[in-house]
């Protein structure tokens, strides 16, 4: 018999894309009030691995990943999602979205996103919001599934994934 434990806390993260500059830098400001200091934004990046955001969102999309000081309980990441979703409302124009928030977490073992949208390795969490498992860390790296989304197999993205893995581990430790 397996006796019930409590999760280890986790890394917050997000991916944020927008072809709005401006839009980025609220967003990020919000998210920080909210759930602690960044303690990690990448690069810009080109987001064009799909036109799915393109009728919405315009087609110059830039993405940009950031991680919190401040580690979560993975059980909130439903709640994370809902606020991550009201955000995008407030910057909405017209009905349109204008910036995309895609919140997760790494943990030692995989990088889970949350979504809306439900599908078969999709496990239901609560309040409309699924689990993705995005990547699972594996022979001394993230490793992508068959599912996996186009540019989160991207080598440069992965090593982000790890890098972010290491800090997290680090903040265990302390």
């Amino acid at each position: 018999m397996s006796t019930p434990r409590p999760a280890e806390a986790v890394k917050l993260i997000t991916s944020i894309f927008s072809s709005h500059v401006g839009i980025l830098k609220d967003v990020l400001h919000i998210l920080s009030v909210h759930y602690g200091g960044i303690d990690f934004l990448s690069a810009k990046m080109p987001f064009h691995y799909t036109d799915y955001y393109a009728d919405e969102m315009g087609s110059s999309l830039e993405r940009r990943f950031a991680s919190f000081d401040t580690l979560i309980r993975p059980e909130s990441l439903p709640d994370i999602k809902l606020f991550a979703n009201s955000i995008e409302e407030k910057f909405s124009l017209s009905g349109k979205r204008r910036v995309n928030i895609d919140p997760g977490y790494v943990s030692d073992a995989h990088l889970i996103l949350a979504t809306g949208k439900a599908y078969s390795h999709r496990p239901y969490l609560r309040d409309g919001i699924y689990a993705d498992l995005t990547l699972v860390f594996r022979s001394k790296t993230f490793q992508p599934l068959a599912w996996t989304y186009p540019d989160y197999r991207e080598t440069h993205v992965i090593n982000v994934f790890n890098m972010l893995r290491a800090k997290y581990l680090a903040q265990l430790k302390h």
